[in-house]
């Protein structure tokens, strides 16, 4: 197996171990809200006013109402107040903590019992000292003698006042969760990064059209999370505020639409029916062409445009989750990880209409959830790709062997194992591009067992082919880098040497022949001796194999003509205008 089948089976455990370093640290910070932290609603501890944004800055609405729901803010200014209790908290070590949301501006206004008014402030665009990962911002109320009487927010701009998320905590504990939420959004940010980079990098080496939208998915949960949780603001600091919102809307959508595609391009048209796919296809494209403009509004119906949303993304999920179980009925092994992989993320959205995602993990409401479930989606199908892609590598590793193999058995006689002439045709042609550069002589042996056709007929084919057999083991050991060997057909074999000179040339024939004629073939042939005649072409310079075996040939003829058992050479030299062979000699045994 090769290095990189390796690395992908390892993947799956470094991706194991890492998740469960997660799961650690967050049962080690908690999830639950803490008991001190008291989230602040319109209705609840939150009454409002509606001004004109041409209020000056110091001044505040003399009236403010605790019913109903504020409207026309969206072009004004929205005025939230709630009283602080001194009774429930220490008025000298408060924090207040809003999500940020879409709006231009933001002051804080911290009233005191002795009529002091400490203001802090914010803009689109610049967040200062205030911003905290998860999204939110802080204001810390100043230390004073006097007792913290109110707290006061305006919003200049803000889109809407459903989605502000509002929470007055202390302020040491306020720097605990703060803390801890970065450490989850982190965790849960590196293993989606992890996740693109590995199906980025799978996709260019398997060429599967689902791991590259599986790693554009990953890639573009990273960037939503970072801009969601503000850790972008440590690099582009101008994108606070609005446009970090407006860009977060839009990165929703495309992550939508590109899980969509990872899904219905990973199910083939065996498991899944075309209107299901095209179905998901087109309630993944509604999502994004109703997320661009929605993620361009700063005002207007932008709460019923964000429900419809929800409803096209609701429809777009169970759309997808019939997709995989109609695979998985179907058979297909791509719906099952599937199926592991989305469980988790459908659950969580459904589980966020049941309970209050706003008052949990500190504030960072249902999108911690949706990181975190992301990041689960990823590791699934990483790990799921993993095991795939290392299968079907061990499996093409195999094949690969399977026809290496397939293809030395073509080379080879299946009788005496030798190369055949096909074979040694082609390990000639390596051996004779070799000594042509290294300008050595070649020879080439013709080796023809003497009246073979007689043991056949005497004492059966199967006692001919277990002298071929003995024959083969009397020239096989000469096999080397600059000698090969072969049976060629019938009971003639052929051996083609480099580098010997003619004395060395015939000593090494007649060891040969000698070799053979002494070999104790066992009782198949009673005690009948065999021998063999051979015939040598030698070229002063490589030779082409056909010139080779034509001289060699009629060497071989010579031998047979004068009697067999014997070894006949004829020379080749270079090309002259007259005849360049001369008449082989035959040597008597």
């Amino acid at each position: 197996m090769d290095r990189e089948s390796l690395r992908l089976r390892r993947f799956p455990k470094a991706m194991k171990a890492l998740c469960m370093i997660v799961c650690m640290v967050m049962m080690g910070l908690g999830w639950s809200s803490p008991a001190s932290s008291e989230m602040l609603r319109i209705g609840h501890r939150l009454c409002y006013a509606v001004s004109e944004m041409t209020m000056p800055r110091d001044v505040m609405p003399s009236t403010f109402s605790c019913a109903g729901v504020p409207e026309g803010y969206q072009m004004g200014t929205l005025w939230l107040r709630a009283s602080v209790s001194p009774d429930t908290h220490k008025s000298d070590d408060l924090s207040l903590i809003v999500h940020s949301s879409r709006f231009d501006r933001l002051i804080v206004a911290f009233t005191y019992a002795d009529g002091i008014v400490e203001r802090q402030d914010v803009r689109s665009g610049d967040f200062g000292i205030h911003w905290r990962a998860g999204g939110q911002l802080v204001f810390q109320a100043p230390h004073r003698d006097a007792q913290l009487a109110a707290v006061t927010l305006r919003f200049d701009k803000v889109a809407s006042a459903r989605l502000l998320r509002i929470r007055l905590v202390q302020r040491g504990e306020e720097s605990t969760q703060t803390t801890g939420l970065a450490i989850l959004i982190g965790a849960a940010l590196v293993l989606l990064l992890v996740g693109a980079v590995y199906n980025a990098s799978l996709a260019l080496a398997v060429r599967k059209q689902f791991s590259a939208w599986q790693a554009a998915w990953a890639a573009s949960m990273v960037a939503w999370g970072a801009c969601w949780s503000q850790i972008h603001l440590f690099v582009f600091p101008k994108m606070a505020g609005a446009l970090s919102a407006q860009i977060c809307t839009g990165l929703t959508c495309l992550a939508i639409a590109l899980a969509t595609l990872s899904v219905v391009t990973a199910l083939n048209d065996v498991h899944l029916s075309r209107w299901l796919r095209r179905t998901a296809l087109g309630l993944s494209g509604a999502v994004v062409l109703l997320g661009i403009p929605l993620s361009m509004m700063r005002s207007g119906p932008i709460d019923q445009l964000g429900a419809a949303l929800g409803m096209l993304v609701l429809a777009d999920l169970v759309t997808v989750a019939f997709s995989i179980g109609q695979a998985w009925r179907r058979g297909s092994h791509e719906a099952r990880s599937f199926a592991g992989a989305w469980a988790v993320p459908m659950l969580v959205l459904a589980s966020t209409s049941f309970f209050d995602a706003d008052a949990m993990f500190w504030g960072a409401g249902s999108q911690i959830f949706v990181l975190f479930a992301a990041a689960w989606q990823t590791l699934w199908l990483s790990i799921a790709a993993s095991r795939v892609y290392a299968r079907m590598r061990v499996e093409r590793d195999l094949a690969w062997q399977a026809e290496a193999q397939a293809q030395e058995l073509a080379r080879r006689d299946a009788l005496t194992g030798l190369p055949n002439r096909r074979g040694f045709i082609d390990r000639v042609e390596t051996i004779l591009d070799h000594m042509r550069n290294a300008d050595e002589t070649v020879a080439m042996l013709l080796i023809d067992v003497d009246w073979f056709k007689s043991i056949n007929d005497v004492y059966g084919h199967d006692a001919g082919d277990v002298v071929l057999q003995g024959i083969a083991r009397c020239l096989a050991p000469e096999e080397s880098s600059v000698c090969a060997v072969a049976r060629l057909g019938g009971e003639e074999f052929a051996m083609l040497v480099a580098g010997m000179e003619n004395v060395a040339l015939m000593r090494f024939a007649e060891l040969l022949r000698g070799r053979i004629g002494s070999y104790d073939h066992g009782a198949v042939i009673a005690s009948r001796a065999v021998t063999a005649s051979i015939g040598i072409a030698r070229a002063e310079k490589a030779a082409d194999f056909h010139s080779l075996y034509r001289a060699a040939d009629e060497a071989l003829y010579e031998a047979k003509r004068c009697g067999r058992n014997r070894v006949a050479i004829q020379l080749l030299h270079a090309p002259e205008p007259s005849d360049n062979v001369r008449r082989p000699v035959a040597l008597e045994s």
